[in-house]
């Protein structure tokens, strides 16, 4: 079997797995729809209608409760239509201990009750809609694919007009089945584009009302989640930044003032010791630009931003103390295939890091470097054979490098048993 021919068959079966899912979801949404209307809209009528005699409140806070169990069905069915994870909103609850009546109105005040009765009311229209086309679709397909099959069991009555006749094409047998199979198979070609147009009109319809709430809250966890990590990691950041000035070019910016001084005092009492100092001061003032260098790269790599993540990671492992084998897309240096800054600086970051950590504890006699690029994401991949104990703990230093990621939308894990070996991952979105 070649690769074309692999690939049509499994493009095959994907469509056909899709309009089965899709023709049984709305097929049976349609009676699932009209029980749960009438459920819901008798005792949403009955509760509010003996509200005032307060036995109400209870059947309109067990319509409420009923309206959730039909929005999990429909949430648990329209997932694989939407060909999403299922989402359930948090509903409010009420705290331990409450009151019988605090624990009938707590479903009254949740909106998402509410919504989910919305829901068990007017998803009965767009059922009844997406019903009525599937069914119509799938009958002509059938009967006009098959109409060869069945032709000569229909009586046959000689004063009926044909459609045939209309149409110019005679009243034969041959004409009739040449029609009606020519309609039926433009209705089998396009049943999968109507019956899936069909299923997301309910299950979009139905994602709206049950779970659209619930989804831009969890956008807004993750949004906070990202802005307090940014603010960590970027805090981590300048703390690391301060304190390597600190320890590295101050004190040699400290110790240069003070050769100065000392060379100016020995100028006209011994000029050979304040020409010696001065010479130990352009050696500070070596030092001083080599570690700024250093700590530059670290930030902003000039070669990052003039060539890209390919060569930036080969400077990096060009550098490391121990064998780094190293493998890279490498689109992701080529003008069209180049990330966005923030990913890339972030990607750079996480390699840099981790072959600092690698040099630093693992006690690793080889590593591997892997970056590669699939669909929307990037992989990056650092590994090694040292002794192992990593982990992302609030203290360590891989817990900065993990809020760095999460910033820009990524997850970072790390697998380090004791002994070893170690392997850090982090995708971030391209």
């Amino acid at each position: 079997m070649t690769t074309a021919t692999a690939t049509t068959n499994v493009g095959s079966r994907g469509l056909l797995r899709q309009l089965g899912t899709d023709s049984g979801y709305v097929l049976l949404g349609f009676p699932l729809a009209l029980a749960s209307f009438v459920v819901l809209v008798v005792g949403f009528a009955a509760g509010v209608g003996l509200a005032v005699v307060v036995i109400g409140l209870p059947i309109l806070a067990g319509t409420l409760r009923m309206a959730r169990v039909w929005a999990d069905i429909e949430r648990l069915r329209m997932a694989p239509v939407l060909r999403q994870p299922r989402i359930r909103p948090v509903y409010r609850t009420a705290e331990p201990g409450a009151s019988v009546w605090r624990r009938i109105f707590t479903p009254i005040t949740d909106a998402q009750s509410w919504l989910d009765l919305a829901h068990g009311v007017l998803n009965l229209i767009t059922s009844l809609i997406a019903f009525a086309f599937t069914l119509v679709w799938w009958v002509a397909a059938a009967a006009g694919s098959l109409y060869w099959a069945y032709d000569w069991m229909l009586p046959y009555d000689p004063d009926n007009i044909e459609l045939t006749e209309l149409l110019g094409l005679g009243d034969s047998a041959g004409a009739r089945i040449v029609l009606n199979s020519a309609i039926g198979i433009f209705f089998l070609l396009t049943l999968p584009i109507v019956v899936r147009g069909c299923a997301l009109l309910r299950a979009r319809f139905s994602r709206t009302l049950l779970t659209g709430v619930a989804e831009m809250r969890n956008r807004i966890i993750v949004l906070e989640e990202q802005k307090r990590a940014a603010a960590s990691a970027e805090a981590t950041a300048l703390r690391k930044l301060e304190r390597d000035i600190h320890d590295g070019p101050q004190q040699r910016l400290v110790r240069l003032a003070m050769d100065l001084g000392r060379a100016q005092q020995q100028l006209n009492s011994n000029p050979d010791l304040a020409r010696q100092t001065i010479d130990e001061a352009l050696t500070q003032t070596r030092d001083t630009l080599a570690e700024l260098r250093s700590l530059s790269r670290g930030i902003a790599p000039p070669i990052l931003v003039d060539r890209g993540l390919p060569s930036a990671l080969a400077a990096l492992a060009g550098r490391g103390l121990i064998p780094i084998d190293l493998t890279v897309d490498p689109q992701l240096g080529t003008p069209g295939g180049r990330l966005d800054p923030a990913v890339e600086s972030t990607a750079y970051f996480v390699v840099a890091e981790s072959l600092t950590n690698v040099a630093k504890h693992s006690r690793a006699t080889e590593c591997w470097l892997t970056v590669t690029r699939t669909n929307s994401r990037i992989v990056i991949v650092v590994a090694d054979d040292g002794e192992g104990g990593a982990h992302v703990s609030k203290g360590h230093g891989l817990a900065g490098l993990a809020d760095r990621v999460r910033a820009n939308g990524g997850t970072l894990s790390v697998v380090s048993p004791a002994g070893g070996p170690t392997e850090v991952r982090a995708e971030l979105p391209c």
